[in-house]
């Protein structure tokens, strides 16, 4: 009898004063000032996933791992993949191919630094990799990424790609670099368009049933899928910050139902690393040689 399909967990490293959401308060000068709430959350989310005997991709920003290298080597010695998030949570659009390489390579020594293996798998800040930034395709695949998780495939004021295939593909880079496969978080099919239901506030506001249900439907459509949270969201005590209504809304929403809800979900699905999902969709030799490659090759594309 072959196992239940297997479906990816993962977690934006960041802290909660990094967020979109709350940028006008927290400029990048302010953020060493600012007080780190990152270890009693990473603690939460790191105990339910050893008690539920689950292993997920910790997507790190790097100027996480050049602070707190702790949080890399407990994820690493529990065995959970690390991946990188970017430096410093800047959006694609805010990047051009030179800084971008530049970030994933400040990125990739802050994590190796941190006792983490070189990443092969990559998540844009708020999924802005869109068809506005689709050379980050081009850097990634010259840069040996394997995999990548920022494109979405929904209609959304800031990001989405609307039609794009919602489940595992590939992606070929327009310079001739190679191929990536891209591997979006999860959305639901309903009324001709794609919904998002694989994380972040979405699963907040979501009640805990209805997203069961969704992921009942996705599985008996043989779709592996991807969720995301992000620490602060296991962190119902959080300072809370004036912004916008609609901001605060979705940053605070729930936060205190966010660790029973994936308590819930991960007891009633099988939930692994992206990594782990993309083996079993055949994607092994990809990743293998993505782990082979001489990291001196993917540096000196930044020197190119």
């Amino acid at each position: 009898m072959s196992a239940p399909l297997q479906h990816a967990f993962s977690l934006d490293v960041e802290e909660w004063f990094q967020v979109a959401n709350l940028a006008h308060e927290f400029p990048r000068e302010t953020w060493d000032a600012a007080p780190s709430r990152l270890g009693p959350s990473m603690d939460r989310v790191l105990d339910l996933l050893d008690r539920r005997g689950v292993k997920a991709t910790m997507f790190f920003l790097g100027w996480i791992a050049e602070r707190h290298p702790e949080l890399v080597q407990r994820c690493v010695a529990a065995g959970h993949e690390i991946a990188s998030h970017g430096y410093e949570h800047k959006f694609l659009w805010d990047l051009d191919p030179e800084s971008l390489h530049q970030d994933l390579e400040r990125t990739e020594q802050a994590l190796q630094a941190a006792g983490a293996p070189r990443p092969i798998g990559f998540r844009a800040s708020t999924f802005t990799l869109t068809r506005r930034t689709w050379w980050a395709f081009d850097v990634l695949a010259e840069r040996g990424y394997a995999y990548d998780s920022s494109v979405h495939p929904v209609r959304h004021p800031t990001y989405g790609v609307p039609g794009f295939e919602p489940g595992i593909s590939d992606v070929a880079a327009d310079n001739g670099a190679g191929h990536v496969l891209e591997f979006p978080v999860a959305t639901y099919p309903l009324f001709g368009r794609n919904w998002p239901v694989g994380g972040g506030g979405y699963f907040r506001l979501l009640p805990g049933w209805v997203h069961r249900r969704f992921y009942a439907g996705l599985q008996k459509r043989g779709r592996a899928t991807a969720t995301y949270l992000h620490p602060w969201e296991f962190d119902p005590e959080q300072p809370r910050i004036d912004a916008p209504a609609f901001a605060k809304f979705r940053h605070y929403l729930n936060l205190d139902k966010t660790l029973g809800r994936l308590d819930q979900l991960l007891g009633r699905f099988r939930f692994g690393t992206l990594r782990a999902v993309l083996e079993d969709a055949g994607h092994a030799d990809r990743l293998h040689a993505a782990d082979a490659a001489n990291p001196a090759m993917r540096s000196s594309a930044s020197d190119a």
